[in-house]
C-alpha cells in the first residue's frame, strides 16, 4: 500500500521566529537513544543544549522550562530530515524547474514535513537542458535553500532506464562531467551512472572528474553484471582515498549506491548482478545504499532487513519524491515523461513503470519504524547519513553547536512544527 501523505502543518508559529532563546519538550530522538522526557535548547539558531529535563536547571536552563514548547501527547523531538535524492513535490519539479520561483514551491513542501536540507535531483535531458537547470539550482544552493544537486543520468543503461527517458540517454562524457560540476559552484553532490557503461573508469573517466570536482559517484540505473560494479566501487574508494590522503577536500568518504533494488538487474544465483556487490561493498563500509523506503518501491520487509544485515551506519533513507508529492492523483511530468498517479503511487503514463515517489521523508521513517527498524535507527538514516554524504558536519542530529533544524510531531510521527536555522517553517 502507498504511503499516505502526513497533513499540513497547523501550527507553524508554535516556536519564535527570532534569536531569542527558547525550548522544544518532547521525546527527544538523538543518534544513540530517545530521552523520554528530554528538552532542546536553541539559541542564536543553533541548538544549545539537549538534555532529560529533569538536568536542565542544573544545567543553566531553569528559566527556559515553564515556557518551552512541548510536542503532543507521546510526540517526539526529532532532527531536521536530510533528503539526498528528491526530484520535487508541491506540484512542482526540479527537473523542470525554469525559475528558482518554481523550484522553492518543491522545496518548501517537504520543509513544511520536516525536510530541512534537501537535495534537488535532476534526471537525464539534453545537455542543455542540464546546464540550465544547473544554474538556477546552483544559485538556490548559494542562497542556503538547497543542500546541493544531483545528477540521476544521463549516463546510465537503457534496459533499466526506469521513468530516465531513454532518448537522451548518452555514454558517459567527462567533458559534460566537468561543465556541469563547473556550473554548480562546488554545490554537486552525486550523480548516478552506470558502471558498465565506457569511459566510467580510468584517468579520463568519469568517477575520477566526479571526485576531482568534489562530488561522488552513485551507481545505479544499471544492467550491469558483477564485475563492472566491483571495479566502478574500487575505484571510487581508491580515488577518494588518494584525495583525502593529498589534503584535498572530500565530501564523503564513500560513493552511494543509487536507490538500492530499484533500477538495476535483479539479483539471481546463477546471474548475481549490481546488488551483492553493492551489499558487499556497503557491509565493508564502502558503501552507503539509498532505500526507498515508502511502501511502494520496496516491502517494508526488505528494507527491515537491509538495516538488520548492513547496519544503519551503511544505508540513507531517501524519497525520490516527484512533483505530486504533496498533492491529490492526477497528471504530472518528470523531466520529459508524462506521469500518472493513481492510490498515491507515480506510474509513468505510457509503459507502466514507477516514476519516482510521492512521499515525505517522514513517510519514508515513518513506514520503516512501522516496519521493525528500531526509530533511532531509521532517524538516524534519514539524517545523520544524509549529512554525511552531504560532507555537513553542522546538520543532521540533535546536538549542542549544529544548525537548530528539529521537527516536533506527534505520536505517530505526523509533523506539528518544523524548526529550521532557529525559526519555524511557516
Amino acid at each position: 500500500m502507498p504511503v499516505s501523505t502526513t497533513p499540513p502543518i497547523t501550527d507553524p508559529g508554535a516556536a519564535p521566529t527570532d534569536d531569542a532563546p527558547f525550548a522544544l519538550r518532547g521525546r527527544v530522538v538523538t543518534p544513540l537513544q530517545i530521552i523520554d522526557d528530554g528538552i532542546v535548547v536553541i539559541a542564536a539558531r543553533h541548538i544549545a543544549w539537549v538534555g532529560p529535563t529533569a538536568e536542565a536547571a542544573r544545567a543553566g536552563w531553569s528559566d527556559l522550562l515553564t515556557a518551552a514548547h512541548s510536542a503532543p501527547e507521546g510526540g517526539y523531538l526529532l532532527p531536521g530530515l536530510v533528503d539526498v535524492h528528491c526530484h520535487g513535490g508541491g506540484g512542482e519539479s526540479f527537473p523542470n524547474a525554469e525559475t528558482a520561483a518554481q523550484a522553492m514551491t518543491a522545496v518548501r513542501e517537504h520543509r513544511r514535513h520536516g525536510t530541512t536540507s534537501l537535495v534537488a535531483s535532476c534526471v537525464t535531458a539534453a545537455p542543455e537542458t542540464l546546464r540550465a537547470r544547473t544554474r538556477v539550482l546552483a544559485d538556490l544552493c548559494d542562497a542556503g535553500e538547497l543542500a546541493g544537486i544531483h545528477f540521476e543520468g544521463p549516463f546510465v543503461s537503457v534496459e533499466r532506464c526506469g521513468a530516465q527517458d531513454p532518448t537522451y540517454i548518452t555514454d558517459p562524457d567527462t567533458a559534460l562531467t566537468r561543465e556541469l560540476i563547473e556550473l554548480g559552484r562546488e554545490h554537486v553532490v552525486t550523480m548516478t551512472i552506470a558502471p558498465e557503461k565506457p569511459h566510467i573508469t580510468g584517468d579520463d573517466g568519469v568517477v575520477a572528474a566526479l571526485i576531482d570536482g568534489g562530488a561522488l559517484p552513485s551507481f545505479g540505473h544499471t544492467d550491469a553484471e558483477a564485475a563492472p560494479v566491483r571495479v566502478g566501487l574500487a575505484e571510487a574508494s581508491a580515488r577518494i582515498g588518494a584525495r583525502l590522503e593529498s589534503g584535498a577536500p572530500v565530501r564523503s568518504l564513500r560513493a552511494t549506491a543509487t536507490h538500492l533494488f530499484n533500477g538495476m538487474r535483479p539479483m539471481h544465483h546463477r546471474e548475481p548482478g549490481p546488488v551483492p556487490e553493492f551489499l558487499a561493498a556497503a557491509a565493508r563500509g564502502e558503501c552507503i545504499v539509498e532505500l526507498i523506503g515508502d511502501g511502494v518501491h520496496l516491502a517494508p520487509a526488505i528494507v527491515r532487513d537491509m538495516f538488520e544485515t548492513l547496519g544503519r551506519e551503511n544505508v540513507v533513507l531517501i524519497t525520490d519524491a516527484m512533483a505530486a508529492a504533496g498533492m491529490p492523483d492526477g497528471d504530472y511530468v518528470l523531466g520529459s515523461l508524462a506521469v500518472t498517479v493513481a492510490d498515491g503511487v507515480a506510474r509513468l503514463t505510457e509503459g507502466g513503470a514507477i516514476a519516482g515517489g510521492t512521499a515525505h521523508l517522514i513517510d519514508v521513517v515513518r513506514a520503516t519504524w512501522r516496519g521493525g527498524v528500531d526509530l533511532v535507527d531509521a532517524v538516524f538514516a534519514a539524517s545523520c547519513q544524509g549529512a554525511e554524504i552531504l560532507g555537513d558536519v553542522s546538520i543532521g542530529a540533535l546536538e549542542p553547536g549544529l544548525w537548530a533544524d528539529a521537527v516536533v510531531t506527534d505520536a505517530n510521527l505526523n509533523p506539528v512544527t518544523v524548526i529550521r536555522r532557529g525559526a519555524a517553517v511557516g
